[in-house]
């Protein structure tokens, strides 16, 4: 593969430092930003089997599944780690399932489905040790890369950070974004969670509210950046395509509940019957302010978080309450204001929110009027995205820093029971 500086730029805010020496006519900033440089990958590169190799220390963790005592933690665009958790003391690493492109995972009757960039590939994970591949549909998710048949090539983004030196009075430079010989530095907050689950209705396994695919009466969803796909998976092995449905740009998450599918979008959330689950028809849209939009559903009530940074495109921060009792019809109940809320789970009475780098928060929700301050426990020394209540008293948490189990018995004192710490180069 190879890299070019020059077809697509884009660069994120990470920090800034103001320079006194700011006088009228002089003025200067000094910025550190993300900077994104256009990958090309060879088609015949990713299109080969998943191959599973020995263990390997998770270095930048994404998305995570639950599944007959295993824990399925992706590694952002590499693959699969293969934790055992039968003794969620002693969680043991055991083997690394290497797919390019990787984000998004589920599981049903021992087939794991997977995105391998613009691929969906069904594998059989029958022994966990050496899975295989059992079926690749191909070309599913085109529109979150650009892709060039005549030279068999996708593309995708690398990161890089930067360091630059700004004279803020220039008349290019506003707050907003500036120019330095034709490249955009977009000035807004860094996402750090990177890309996009919902609590198993299901006889696979358990997903977190990030997610894209989900499973549920023998049907796999997945989405991309504007479409709903269904597939019948019956027949686990081989998934088989029976319906396309657009949506709209900006569709980030799902979450089965009952016979509903509820799809976080940027600028909303979209409810669907899922009475005949291969062809979900749509119901309604509740609408909010441009940002990223996990959900989770309990009873007469959707939670959504709101949260800014550059992948969003958004600057609020909230926990949105929504009255989905009518589903052609839902209502804000009330909006509560938040430090960086991601991933959330509910249980009982309990709501659980990661707030990035402000930890895991636990809050009582009886009353939804008093949520922020009903909150029970607050743990501070992780970097959160998204949280799984497995049980009244086992969550599972997965952020920047790596993946978390507490024992959560005592909602106003978790405790914490393993953790797999991330282990970066150089670190």
């Amino acid at each position: 593969m190879k890299y070019t500086t020059t077809s697509f730029l884009m660069y994120i805010l990470l920090s800034c430092t103001l320079f006194t020496s700011c006088l009228e006519d002089d003025c200067n900033e000094t910025r550190t930003f993300i900077q994104y440089d256009t990958e090309i990958i060879n088609l015949k590169e990713i299109r080969q089997d998943p191959v599973t190799e020995s263990a390997r220390d998770l270095e930048n963790p994404g998305k995570m599944y639950f599944y007959n005592d295993y824990i399925l933690v992706n590694e952002i665009k590499e693959g699969v780690h293969i934790i055992n958790n039968q003794d969620p003391k002693n969680p043991v690493n055991e083997a690394f399932l290497r797919i390019p492109g990787n984000v998004d995972i589920a599981v049903k009757d021992n087939f794991l489905y997977a995105d391998n960039y613009i691929d969906l590939l069904s594998i059989d994970i029958n022994d966990l040790k050496n899975a295989k591949l059992s079926c690749r549909i191909e070309d599913v998710f085109q529109s979150k890369y650009s892709l060039d048949r005549n030279q068999g090539v996708i593309y995708d983004f690398v990161q890089t950070q930067n360091t630059i030196e700004i004279d803020c009075s220039d008349p290019n430079f506003d707050q907003g974004q500036f120019n330095r010989g034709g490249d955009v530095f977009v000035d807004v907050a860094f996402d750090a969670a990177g890309p996009a689950g919902a609590e198993g209705a299901n006889s696979s396994g358990t997903g977190g509210s990030l997610a894209r695919f989900t499973i549920t009466k023998d049907h796999l969803y997945v989405i991309d950046n504007v479409t709903l796909f269904v597939y019948d998976v019956e027949q686990a092995a081989k998934p088989r395509s029976v319906n396309e449905i657009y949506v709209e740009w900006g569709i980030e998450t799902l979450f089965p509940y009952e016979d509903l599918m509820f799809i976080g979008a940027n600028n909303g959330m979209f409810i669907y019957d899922n009475r005949t689950p291969s062809a979900p028809e749509f119901l309604s849209k509740f609408e909010h302010a441009r940002a990223c939009d996990p959900v989770f559903v309990q009873g007469d009530f959707a939670y959504v978080t709101l949260r800014d940074g550059a992948i969003c495109e958004a600057f609020s921060n909230q926990l949105d309450v929504v009255d989905v009792s009518d589903w052609r019809n839902p209502e804000l109940v009330i909006t509560h204001q938040m430090q960086n809320p991601h991933g959330l789970s509910v249980r009982g009475d309990h709501l659980y929110i990661c707030e990035g780098e402000y930890g895991l928060k636990v809050f009582d929700k009886t009353d939804h009027n008093r949520i922020p301050d009903e909150r029970t426990d607050h743990i501070k020394n992780l970097h959160a995205y998204d949280v799984i209540s497995l049980s009244e008293s086992h969550l599972l948490v997965i952020g920047k820093d790596g993946l978390y189990q507490y024992d959560a018995s005592d909602k106003d004192d978790l405790e914490e029971i393993s953790v797999i710490s991330v282990t970066r180069p150089n670190s």
